[in-house]
């Protein structure tokens, strides 16, 4: 093993060991896209895939994480939606299969959530958006954080990578601490690590695998888009808060905003409640998403992406993908030596 490739395992070795993987990389939990294929070439080439439960219900998560184990004997997670009204089945349908390590995103999770996978033996893994949050997440019992800036795709907050990590990284010891958002290059990698991160999180940078199962169009989208193709959504009245999604710009971008004025306008005439209306809205992005993903319909449907979308070049095996990340990281700190 070179000095470089010994530094780097120095870096992460607390994320590594949580994980239980080679790199302490975790693949961020896309819907449509992170599901048995995906993980497992992530976790086949060193990494820790995650299947995106997103609406799954219990037993479809159940078939996929069979289907997952079946392709894999590496480590993998499951993210789960704290809102999802079956969020308590979900959960058993994690523990019931011997799922190690399970992250809870979407919303703040409750302690009895936390409580019951750790009880079940399973590891939690937490967003935190704030320092003050962090904080919170370790007391209800949070194994390990993950912090994503706005640089990410899909759902995302209002602050950078950069400032969170400063932020966040130097005040947080008890727990390990993933970054996520704008991370593209391994040079990246090592400066976050280099500020106390475990480990990053990668979304957009492995959606071009060979092994992932989204659309040809929408791969090809991702190779022809430069980072300031990739913005975030606009929330047209304030009656109505909608998370800012990163996405390509499309037609699909035009119709959310089309959408929202259209529910807003039923709402105003009285033919929807505010309830109804805040769900139909957030419901979009569900349909919009399958569209592209799936369907390949890139112009109509929903291309979430991070900024560093213009850093995808082509279509790659995940090892490949790795190999260059490593790489890179190994020759940032070659040069710091």
């Amino acid at each position: 093993m070179s000095a470089a490739a010994q530094h780097l395992n120095d870096l992460w070795a607390r994320g590594r060991e949580f994980l239980g993987t080679e790199h302490a990389i975790l693949g961020g939990a896309m819907s449509w896209i992170s599901e048995r294929n995906l993980v497992s070439a992530i976790s086949n080439a060193g990494g820790f895939g995650v299947i995106a439960g997103g609406s799954m219900g219990p037993d479809l998560l159940g078939a996929e994480i069979d289907a997952t184990q079946a392709m894999t004997k590496k480590p993998f997670g499951v993210n789960l939606i704290t809102m999802h009204p079956e969020l308590d089945a979900l959960i058993d349908a994690c523990l019931d299969r011997k799922v190690t390590h399970v992250v809870l995103a979407g919303g703040l999770p409750s302690g009895k959530a936390i409580a019951k996978l750790k009880d079940g033996g399973a590891k939690v893994i937490c967003f935190a958006p704030a320092l003050v949050l962090a904080k919170r997440l370790i007391r209800s019992g949070a194994d390990a954080l993950v912090i994503e800036g706005h640089e990410a795709g899909g759902h995302i907050g209002p602050v950078a990578t950069s400032v969170l990590a400063q932020e966040i990284l130097p005040n947080v010891a008890d727990v390990p601490v993933f970054v996520a958002g704008g991370i593209g290059r391994g040079e990246a990698m090592v400066s976050y690590l280099e500020l106390g991160a475990s480990g990053v999180q990668l979304g957009t940078r492995l959606v071009c695998a060979t092994e992932c199962i989204a659309h040809e169009n929408f791969k090809k989208a991702f190779i022809k888009a430069q980072a300031r193709d990739a913005v975030p959504t606009v929330q047209i009245d304030p009656r109505f808060p909608v998370i800012p999604v990163r996405a390509i710009v499309n037609k699909g971008t035009e119709e959310f905003m089309e959408t929202q004025r259209r529910v807003i306008a039923k709402h105003n005439a009285g033919e929807m409640d505010q309830l109804a209306a805040q769900l139909e809205i957030e419901h979009y992005w569900a349909g919009a998403l399958r569209r592209a993903v799936i369907d390949g319909d890139v112009e109509n449907g929903s291309l979430m992406a991070g900024q560093i979308v213009g850093m995808v070049k082509s279509e790659q095996p995940m090892a490949e993908i790795f190999a260059e990340l490593l790489g890179q990281a190994h020759a940032a700190i070659d040069a710091r030596c």
